[in-house]
C-alpha cells in the first residue's frame, strides 16, 4: 500500500523542471506515493516563485491543486501559534515558515512521510520522511 505523503518545495519544483538534478528522483517518489499528496500554501506559494524565477510555468503548480493531486488542508489561522513556537524552537538549523508548517502538518498525518530534499527534516520529524538522493 502507498503512504500518504506531505510535500515539500524541492521535491514538487523539481517534479516540475525536467532539467532539476533531481527531476527523475522526485517524479519517481512522487510515484511511489498515495494520491493525493498534502501540503501548505506556504509550499504552493515558494515553488510558485521558484519556477517563476527560472522561466518556467508556474501555473503548473495551482494546476496540480485544481486537479486533486495536490491538497492544502493546512490552516494557519488555527495553527499559527504552533508555527511561531516551531519556528522559535528551531532557530539554530534554521527553520523558514513553510517547514515549520509541514512540520505540524507530520504531526497531524502521523503515518505520512515528508517528501522532501531538505536534510534538515531528519532533524524536525521522527515519524518518517523521504529524505534527498545522494
Amino acid at each position: 500500500m502507498k503512504r500518504q505523503a506531505i510535500l515539500d518545495t524541492g521535491p514538487l519544483v523539481a517534479a516540475l523542471n525536467r532539467h532539476d538534478a533531481y527531476h527523475d528522483w522526485a517524479i519517481q517518489q512522487m510515484a511511489s506515493v498515495r494520491s493525493p499528496v498534502v501540503t501548505c500554501e506556504a509550499v504552493i506559494s515558494e515553488a510558485g516563485f521558484l519556477l517563476h524565477n527560472r522561466g518556467l510555468n508556474a501555473q503548473a503548480v495551482v494546476k496540480m491543486v485544481n486537479n486533486g493531486y495536490i491538497e492544502v488542508p493546512f490552516h494557519l489561522d488555527d495553527e499559527a501559534e504552533t508555527v511561531e513556537q516551531l519556528m522559535d524552537k528551531y532557530t539554530n538549523v534554521p527553520m523558514s515558515f513553510a517547514d515549520a508548517c509541514l512540520v505540524k502538518m507530520a504531526e497531524q498525518y502521523p503515518n505520512s512521510a515528508v517528501l522532501t530534499l531538505d536534510n534538515d527534516f531528519r532533524i524536525k520529524i521522527t515519524n518518517g520522511y523521504y529524505p534527498c538522493k545522494g
